[in-house]
């Protein structure tokens, strides 16, 4: 028999107390954290924890639903564990817990869920359409009230979490989403006639000055700049850490997104006023010679071109499922196939229709023209008109904007209109005083520029969950709540 010293027995019992203290607050005190810490519905969530009991099995939620299930390794932690924000996700702050199965601990960190319009077009490609809005459709769209407005008459907005940037005059703005307070204010030496981008914390426009800025999103400080030929009317595209932008001067510019230093150029044979587009690795670019060039992303090399008609404007280009879409000044619209240009169809349209941007969506391509204030709803496999909407014989120049069974569009008779996409039904209009209002819609608003810069949404907006007590979730037994991070 080993006998033990009394001196012996009190240390060990140190060590034992020790011991039970340090496995009290490592298993008593969860963290959770998540990457990405927000995005729109349906986004990929990576889910990470530590301070639970190891090897214990430990449920994933979404608020109040049951998302994931994650087993604790040796030290009482576990990594990476992927769940979806759900497809009905209200845009706001939502909870994601994770409670051990049995014991005493669990842990939550905020989700926020938002869908930002941060570019010309919403995606890269520019489909203009949102397929993440949830909470406009064809039944509540009607139900749409004025939020607040801001005085400034302001180009088409783009929108990032809870901000707002939008060009007008020589300046680009940036305002408070929530009630409109200017956050900042910056002045070019020339006029900011397009949207502006948006990309890893800076905003990037053109101006009449003959360059193209990149400014802090924070601050508004100016972080760079290139200068071009001529006039940059084109808004810019940005995907990939590169700018693309065209400018009057006949050339398209691939510049490095973090310090503006130039990686390609290619020259068209008259100016470029309107923005290209970017899928699978294709810059699609639109000149006023009446030609679309299609450009590699990395060199600049050309692929293959497909001119509409000599000396005339085709707008900016749309493409959806290996398709070109674009609207011409000889009053067509065409349809390429994105691999090698060759014509897919065309559908006349009875006047010019370059002021105006092709939304694709729901299988079929929604755009205006200036012949009568028509705007169409045409097939996207073969062309053929689905339906057509008048205003009030004004043209239609605006870029229209699709979201969840409604598109949304401006007329030059001073209206923004909602119609419902399978129709072409009225289901709201708002009228401005400025001729052809465009907007982004996303988070539940819709975001309009016309004589002064609009917000609207629906009344009683609900309020995101609140944080679901951790003794509600799992197997109903009461848990400690543990620290929270994202």
């Amino acid at each position: 028999m080993i006998r033990v010293s009394s001196a012996q027995q009190f240390r060990l019992a140190c060590l034992t107390l020790s011991v039970f203290i340090l496995a009290s607050l490592a298993y008593g005190q969860a963290t959770v954290s998540l990457t990405p810490g927000g995005g729109p519905p349906t986004s990929n969530v990576e889910v990470s924890g530590s301070g639970y009991t190891p090897y214990a099995q430990i449920n994933i939620y979404f608020d109040v639903k049951q998302q994931g299930l994650a087993i604790a390794d040796g030290t009482g932690s576990f990594s990476n564990v992927k769940i979806e924000a759900p497809r009905t996700a209200a845009p706001g702050k939502h909870w994601v817990s994770a409670v051990q199965q049995e014991g005493l601990t669990g842990a939550q960190a905020p989700f926020w869920v938002h869908t930002d319009w941060n570019q010309l077009g919403f995606d890269p490609a520019h489909t203009q359409n949102n397929i993440y809005e949830n909470q406009l459709n064809r039944r509540t769209v009607k139900q749409l009230k004025l939020d607040w407005s801001y005085p400034s008459a302001s180009g088409s907005p783009i929108v990032v979490k809870d901000q707002i940037y939008f060009g007008s005059g020589n300046s680009v703005y940036a305002l408070g989403g929530s009630n409109g307070n200017l956050l900042w204010q910056y002045t070019s030496g020339g006029t900011v006639a397009s949207p502006p981008a948006f990309a890893q914390g800076s905003v990037f426009f053109g101006s009449g000055d003959f360059n193209i800025y990149a400014l802090n999103a924070k601050s508004g400080t100016l972080e760079w700049k290139y200068a071009t030929g001529s006039y940059v009317v084109s808004s810019p595209l940005v995907v990939n850490g590169v700018v693309y932008v065209a400018s009057d001067d006949n050339d398209v510019y691939a510049l490095n997104e973090s310090d503006g230093t130039l990686l390609w150029k290619y020259a068209t044979t008259a100016p470029v006023q309107f923005a290209p587009s970017f899928s699978n690795g294709v810059v699609y670019v639109p000149s006023s010679d009446g030609t679309i060039y299609a450009l590699n992303a990395a060199d600049g090399s050309l692929d293959w071109k497909f001119m509409t008609t000599p000396t005339n404007n085709s707008s900016t280009p749309s493409v959806a499922n290996g398709v070109v879409y674009v609207a011409s000044a000889d009053a067509n619209i065409y349809a390429l196939n994105a691999s090698n240009g060759t014509l897919l169809w065309k559908t006349p349209v009875q006047a010019p229709a370059d002021g105006s941007t092709a939304a694709v969506a729901d299988g079929m391509v929604f755009v205006g023209s200036g012949d009568a204030g028509i705007f169409y709803a045409l097939s996207a496999n073969t062309g053929s008109v689905r339906w057509k909407f008048k205003s009030t014989g004004a043209p239609v120049y605006s870029a229209s904007a699709v979201a969840n069974g409604v598109v949304y569009v401006g007329s030059g008779d001073q209206n923004f209109y909602a119609l419902d996409t399978s129709s072409g039904a009225v289901l709201w209009k708002y009228t401005t005083a400025g001729y052809f209002p465009s907007a982004a819609v996303t988070n539940g608003r819709v975001y309009l520029s016309g004589d002064k810069f609009y917000v609207f949404k629906l009344p009683g907006e609900d309020a995101a969950p609140k944080a679901p007590g951790l003794g509600t979730l799992g197997s109903g037994t009461a848990v400690r709540g543990g620290t929270t991070t994202s």
